[in-house]
């Protein structure tokens, strides 16, 4: 790449790039020594976002010098065993050579990635309003029309902006909800991370009710405590913040709303995932024990990959399960007709709409954000769910 360059702009060019290469390093190394304070958090997100930009751009950029060097080296093989064969010299190629073509085809992409992670800086409050008309053949009809708004993953902890998540709220309200459904991960870790926000989340008010459950985040696994009380006086304390808000959490159990003179049941569980690295609080056979069996039945699990594993297997009568905690990977494209995020590999249900039978699975691509402090493609949702 640097063939062509003087010898003093190729000195330049090799002190830069070593320079920052080291210095991610460092930083890297250094990270879990550094002891910096919650309002540093998202300088602290910054960093390691830029250096993982960094590191993910090299790596691309390394796959097609790879691939260059591989190519070579086959080349250059095949020519040592056929060269007795073929004594006449080859014309030097006009124009770019393969090398030249793949080494700049490696710096594109590994800087349209890095570029990229940048230009996501400015995305991570620039709420997208997504509406579904869900229809539902036991659907009573005193709830046709109904209008939910789901939100999920908040993750308090990660703002640093209170006006620009204030406007999302009011974006919220503007929908004029008759049910608004919280689906976990209020806080990143801690409890006191709700302290500057108690003003603006309590704004949420609907004729139905703001009703809401735990997400992984909530039990604080992810910190360092003193000890196990203090772990389960920040839970305690999570809890009591929802209630102050104004929000019923619902913890493994049902309620019934009314509506024109009908009724439908909805549940609440605790996490329950799939996965083995994320905790199983959920109940969902406590939830269900006591539902009207002829009631038309709205889950709230955080997790999507409950659905799958145990709502289409043994609970067949629900008909809409509400998750998140995906957040598509803050990182993918969305274009009518085709999604892609990383996620996906994770996850098979990650973001939209799922079908199975008469059997609904809505996930929602977060209201916050988490780590990465942006989003590339897949922006912070606000979904308007109406049932027709």
């Amino acid at each position: 790449m640097t063939d062509s360059f003087s010898g003093r702009t190729k000195i330049i060019v090799y002190v830069i790039y070593w320079t920052i290469s080291v210095l991610a390093l460092l930083f890297l190394i250094l990270l879990p020594l550094l002891k910096m304070e919650q309002q540093f958090q998202f300088l602290k997100s910054i960093l390691f976002s830029v250096i993982a930009g960094i590191f993910f751009a090299k790596l691309i950029a390394a796959l097609f010098f790879l691939f260059d060097d591989l190519r070579r080296g086959i080349q250059w093989i095949i020519e040592k065993l056929f060269s007795h064969r073929n004594t006449t010299s080859s014309p030097s190629p006009e124009g770019i050579t393969r090398s030249a073509f793949l080494s700049w085809a490696g710096m594109i992409a590994g800087g349209g990635l890095f570029g990229s992670l940048v230009y996501g800086f400015g995305n991570k409050y620039k709420y997208h309003i997504i509406r579904q008309s869900l229809t539902f053949q036991n659907l009573p009809s005193g709830f046709k029309g109904l209008k939910i708004v789901q939100i999920s993953d908040i993750h308090s902890g990660s703002f640093n902006n209170k006006k620009a998540v204030m406007h999302g709220i009011e974006m919220i309200m503007n929908q004029q909800p008759d049910l608004i459904l919280f689906t976990g991960d209020l806080v990143n870790n801690l409890a006191s991370e709700m302290d500057d926000y108690m003003d603006i989340f309590s704004l949420l008010k609907a004729p139905l009710g703001v009703y809401s459950i735990l997400g992984n985040h909530d039990y604080g696994d992810y910190v360092h405590w003193e000890s196990p009380d203090a772990k389960i006086a920040n839970l305690e304390k999570l809890k009591q913040i929802q209630q102050q808000l104004g929000w019923k959490l619902l913890l493994n159990e049902h309620v019934e709303l009314e509506k024109n003179g009908d009724k439908i049941t909805l549940l609440g569980v605790e996490n329950w995932s799939a996965k083995a690295r994320f905790p199983k609080h959920g109940d969902l056979k406590k939830a269900y024990t006591g539902c009207d069996s002829n009631s038309f039945k709205i889950l709230m699990s955080h997790d999507p990959s409950h659905w799958h594993a145990e709502v289409l297997n043994d609970y067949t009568d629900i008909s809409l399960v509400l998750s998140g905690h995906t957040h598509g990977m803050q990182f993918g494209v969305e274009i009518p007709g085709f999604k892609w995020s990383p996620i996906q590999y994770m996850y098979k249900e990650w973001a939209g709409l799922y079908e199975q039978g008469n059997q609904k699975l809505y996930v929602n691509r977060g209201f916050g954000f988490l780590g990465y402090p942006g989003r590339v493609g897949i922006l912070p949702e606000i979904t308007v769910i109406e049932l027709v």
